[in-house]
């Protein structure tokens, strides 16, 4: 019975280095979306304070994870930097 998620058949059909790569994006990624809450933040109003309070909580505890699970496959600044690097240079291709 086939009841797995398309996501999840993706990642198991990648190697570990695609692996190691995807973690590094989801690290760039939610770096980015931490920044841009961050922003938003400095002027919100009313209601919105307590929700990008919450959206930062959630992201900061994300960025943690993924950095932690990092550290345990010997990922490096440097390694995501690169990888930054990269990805920055093939959106101006792109």
């Amino acid at each position: 019975m086939e009841d797995k998620f398309v996501k999840e058949s993706e990642i198991e059909n990648i190697g570990e280095k695609e692996r190691e790569i995807e973690l590094i994006r989801n690290i760039i990624k939610t770096r980015k979306e931490l920044k841009n809450v961050d922003k938003n933040f400095e002027y919100a109003q009313d209601d919105l304070i307590d929700y990008y309070i919450y959206e930062m909580k959630a992201n900061q505890a994300k960025l943690d994870y993924l950095i932690k699970i990092a550290k345990m496959k010997g990922i490096t600044v440097d390694m995501i930097n690169d990888i930054k690097y990269k990805l920055s240079n093939d959106e101006e291709v792109g």
